[in-house]
């Protein structure tokens, strides 16, 4: 990487944090340039939580129902902790974008704008994918904007749809694309931040 800037990042979970674990891996290995200054999760009994805490990463639980008062929560721990970029990593809500305008980034696992929406992850979208006959998918990672999976695209990375295929071989070979096109995207958003 060209610059030696690690970007203060936040993670936001919801699900079984392999995203998230994934782009802990990468920053170890030095191939994203962040430093993960908090991973916040919604519920502390996500198998996320428990994951990261055996990398060896406290998580933050900020629950409660989707609120202002719980935006303001999260925008407050993230500011406390000087972060500068925040990764959507399987995070289910609505993140309340705001003052971070340019400075939130998610993964999708479909070729957006196919297939997104709010009430479209996960294992959803894979049988949406298989139910439409199209013959591939993939994954995107967008910038993150007031809408569900809307805001422009970083990078999409595509898989060809097998004859065989359920949602879960698709989520697997999707997921192993998601894999590089995350931090591929990462690494493109800080070459314009730095």
């Amino acid at each position: 990487m060209a610059s030696s800037h690690r970007f203060k990042t936040a993670l936001l979970v919801s699900g079984g944090g392999t995203t998230a674990l994934n782009l802990i891996g990468c920053e170890e290995r030095g191939e994203i340039p962040t430093e993960i200054a908090v991973i916040i999760a919604h519920r502390l009994d996500i198998p996320a939580v428990a994951r990261c805490e055996a990398a060896g990463r406290p998580v933050l639980v900020l629950s409660g129902p989707p609120s202002l008062a719980l935006s303001d929560h999260i925008d407050e721990a993230l500011r406390v902790r000087g972060v500068e970029l925040v990764l959507l990593a399987g995070y289910l809500r609505a993140f309340r974008v705001g003052a971070w305008v340019g400075r939130v980034l998610n993964i999708h696992p479909a070729l957006l704008p196919a297939f997104g929406g709010q009430g479209m992850y996960g294992r959803r979208v894979h049988d949406a994918v298989i139910a439409s006959g199209a013959e591939e998918s993939g994954c995107t990672v967008h910038m993150v904007d007031d809408q569900y999976d809307h805001g422009a695209t970083l990078i999409q990375r595509r898989v060809n749809i097998q004859p065989d295929d359920s949602a879960q071989t698709l989520a697997e070979r999707v997921f192993d694309q998601e894999c590089i096109a995350y931090p591929e995207a990462i690494r493109k958003w800080a070459s314009t931040h730095s």
